[in-house]
Order: C-alpha cells, then structure tokens, then sequence
C-alpha cells in the first residue's frame, strides 16, 4: 500500500502534460560547474590588478628619491613657472616724422639680432632720401628768403635816409621863413604877404613829411617783419627736415644686446631684415641688458600666501635643463588678476630677481622657479615678532 502513491507521483513528473497533473513549484538549480567557472574568473581578475598596482609601485620614485632631486624638503618647495626678462630694456620704434605722413618706412641697414651693442652704436637706419630732399628744397627757400630781407632792408635804409634829408630840408625851409616874416615891418607889404605865405607852405610841408615819415617807416617794418616769418617758417621746415633725417638713423640708448621682436609684417608674422618696410611707431627691436634679469611669475589664489618677499629660489631654464641660477623674489603683486575662464579664479604677478649672469640666459626664455618655503624671510620674521593688536605681551 505504501509503494502506490510513489509510483503516481513518478508518473506525474515523467509525464507533465499530463491532464490533471500539477508541476513542481521548486527551480532547478545552476549546475555546479558554471558557477565555479565565475568564481575563478574573478580571482584571475583580482591577481591581475593586484600585480599591476605592484609594478606600477615598483617603477614610481620614493619620496627620497624625489627629495634629493628638489633641494630642500619636499614639502617646503614650490614650483611656479614664469619667463625671463631684462630689468634694464629699450624699445626701438620706427620713428614717427614730424609734418609728413608716411605710411611705412623702408630698412637700409639692421645690427643683428645677438649683437652686443654701445651706447650710441648704430642700431637701424632707414631710407632717407625724401627727407634730403626737403632739406635741400627748404634750404634753397631760405636763402632765397634771407636774401630778400636783406635787400628789403636795405632799401628801407636807402628811403630812410631819403626822407630824412627831405625832411632836414623842410625843416630848415621852415626856419628860413621864420626868419623872412620877422622882416614885415622894414618890407613892403607884398613882401609880407609873400614871407606869410612862404612860411605857411614851408610849415605845411614840413608836417606832411613829418607825418609820412612815420608812416614809411611802420609799412617798411612790416614789409620787412612779413619776410622774416616767412623766412623763419622755412627755416623750421628745413630744421624739421634735418631733424627727420636724424631719426631715420636710430643709435643704441644703452649698452646691451640686440634682440628682435616679432611683428606683423607683409601679411606674416616675423623678425625685420634689411629691406623691409615698417609702419612708422610699430616696436621692432629692443636692446637688453642682461647683466641683471629677472623672472616673471604667476601664482594661483592658492600658492599666493605661501609667497613672501625676499625668499630664496632655484631658477631653472627649460632650454637649458643643466643650468641653475639662484634668486630672491624681489616683488608681489597685491591685486590678482581674472582668469580667462572664470574671474573668481584669481592669479598674482610674481618677480623674482636672478643673481649673477650667464651667457646663455637672454629673455623670453621659459623657466621654471622653485621656491624655499622652509627659510623664513626677514620680513616675515619681522611680522612674527611684532606684537598684535589685542595679544598677549
């Protein structure tokens, strides 16, 4: 009796289609070797990474190595990146002429870029033929002018001393009939009458000349006065013309090197040569001393209270990885500056002030400057030192 019901239900899960049979509410289960199969995926996996991170560790400097590759301590240091600039520098301009507009002005003859230089060597010299031109046409105008007052003033002498004599002789007329008319009592009287008349004309004529001779001599003045502004109205032209023709020569203002910037020029950007034309005011060259450089910095809102003034650095040229410089940072901007994505990101102006020299170090060089943050400065052991506001003795 017991072996009956084990047989239908043999039955009912060998034939499930069967009418009235019901199926097994419990899932089949993973089979065992697929499930083993993920378990052994992920431990290769994981030996994988785990030998990675090893090698990737194996291959990184340690924090000594890192120390002894920066002076200092390590986390005493900051890097900033700048580029290098003379202290002492001069622009050099392509002159702007006085009276003349001219467009662009033509190169004859350029000192290298690199040459050392004097004061007072010659640098550039630009075509001047048009300014020689004026000045031999402003030069001949002038003497043509000087001439002319002198022959204006020696005609004005000449009706001078003309007028004068007719005047002397009108004068002494005059007195002459002063004489006569004292006679009127032993003359006839026609005779008295003709003396009157004599010394009424005598008298008129001698006013008139009188009255005309300054009247000459004011219109001779400024007859005279006219050619003289004209003649020293072309002698500042023709001074202008010479002065023009000095600046087409432009000397060394100080001793230094040649060094050429690069501008816009014939629709390409490039450095002058001889034979090139540029726009009158357009900076084309300096002359740098590179006695004395500095470095000119950026630092973020972040590295900026770290930075004081007279801390040491290490200045490092990126065209020249072997050499070192020292240096102190000399100047701190105190107002950042907006970035160019965001203006709540701010960045401070940096100088830092190279000691000595070298050759090789010229300007806009790229450089990198790592900063002694261990040492404290004098000015910042000065403010230690000084008692605050409200704090203890």
């Amino acid at each position: 009796m017991s072996t009956a019901p084990a047989e239908v239900t043999s039955d009912s899960e060998s034939f499930p289609d069967q009418p009235g049979a019901q199926p097994d509410p419990t899932p089949e289960r993973e089979p065992r070797p697929k499930r083993w199969r993920w378990i052994v995926l992920a431990t290769t996996v994981l030996l994988v990474a785990v030998g990675i991170a090893l090698l990737l560790r194996s291959r990184t400097p340690s924090a000594a190595v890192i120390q002894q590759s920066i002076p200092g301590n390590i986390g005493n240091v900051l890097r900033l990146k700048g580029t290098t600039e003379a202290i002492q520098a001069r622009a050099i301009l392509a002159p702007l002429l006085a009276g003349q507009q001219i467009g662009t002005l033509t190169i004859i003859h350029l000192t290298p870029a690199g040459t050392r230089v004097k004061q007072g060597d010659m640098l550039v010299e630009f075509d001047r033929q048009a300014q020689m031109r004026d000045i031999i046409d402003k030069q001949a105008d002038y003497e043509k002018l000087v001439d002319q007052v002198a022959g204006e003033q020696a005609k004005e002498s000449a009706a001078r001393a003309k007028d004068e004599t007719e005047l002397k002789a009108a004068e002494d007329n005059l007195r002459k009939a002063e004489l006569e008319i004292q006679k009127a009592e032993i003359v006839s009287r026609i005779d008295a009458e003709k003396n009157q008349e004599n010394l009424d004309e005598a008298k008129a004529t001698f006013d008139q000349l009188r009255e005309t001779f300054d009247l000459k001599r004011k219109a001779a003045q400024a007859a005279i006065r006219s050619l003289e502004i004209q003649r020293d109205r072309t002698q500042q032209t023709m001074l202008h013309a010479k002065a023009n023709s000095e600046k087409m020569q432009i000397r060394s203002p100080l001793d230094g090197v040649v060094v050429l910037n690069t501008i816009w020029k014939q629709g390409t950007m490039g450095e002058v040569q001889e034979g090139d034309q540029v726009r009158a005011g357009v900076p084309f060259m300096q002359v740098v001393n590179p006695a004395t450089m500095q470095v000119r910095l950026r630092a973020n809102q972040l590295d900026f209270p770290s930075l004081r003034i007279g801390q040491t650095t290490k200045v490092r040229l990126d065209a020249y990885p072997e050499m070192m410089l020292s240096g102190k940072i000399d100047q701190i901007a105190p107002i950042g500056e907006g970035g160019d994505f965001s203006t709540k990101l701010r960045s401070f102006v940096v100088i830092v002030a190279i000691h000595g020299n070298d050759p090789k170090l010229m300007p806009d060089l790229s450089a990198a400057v790592d900063v002694d943050l261990s040492k404290p400065t004098a000015t910042a052991a000065a403010d230690a030192s000084t008692p605050q506001p409200g704090g203890g003795s």
